[in-house]
């Protein structure tokens, strides 16, 4: 159903992916959006267990696509390194392929939230703070990973 890459030379391995995706703190979401029209956005995400977990305002656009369509697409670019040339780069990028929901027990909202707080608040008292004030107005929600590749580029 998915397809190979084609400069398979480039490809990552699953562990790289991985290692790319606990790395990096942004990625962006595709999803199908209205009209039929494909609809992108960048978000904060933590890699957990196989799969990607975002949180989300408790209505608009992006939850409105997932709940009207479950199949959806990521991609994360590294950071990457400036070339010997000196105005290229070397960087690696991740896509995957799965399946959207929003994550309803309340224990696994927590332990989410807390993963996703841990990796972008300093300290574990702001996520607990954070958290005890906003977790009641966020969805949060699960990509269930299907497919995954990931490439080295050496972009020109």
């Amino acid at each position: 159903m998915f397809r190979e890459m084609r400069r398979f030379k480039q490809q990552l391995s699953k562990e790289e992916c991985e290692a790319i995706l606990r790395a990096q703190k942004r990625g962006t979401l595709a999803v199908l959006g209205d009209g039929g029209y494909p609809y992108a956005v960048p978000l904060n995400f933590v890699y957990d267990s196989g799969c990607i977990y975002f949180h989300s305002a408790l209505q608009g656009h992006k939850l409105d696509a997932i709940r009207s369509c479950e199949k959806g697409s990521f991609n994360v670019i590294s950071d990457g390194t400036l070339s010997d040339d000196g105005w290229s780069y070397f960087f690696n990028s991740v896509t995957v392929f799965g399946r959207l929901r929003e994550v309803t027990e309340e224990a696994k909202r927590t332990e989410k939230l807390r993963l996703l707080g841990d990796k972008y608040f300093p300290t574990a008292d702001m996520t607990e703070s954070d958290s005890k004030k906003n977790a009641r107005r966020c969805a949060v929600i699960e990509l269930q990973i299907e497919h995954m590749t990931g490439k080295r580029v050496h972009e020109r």
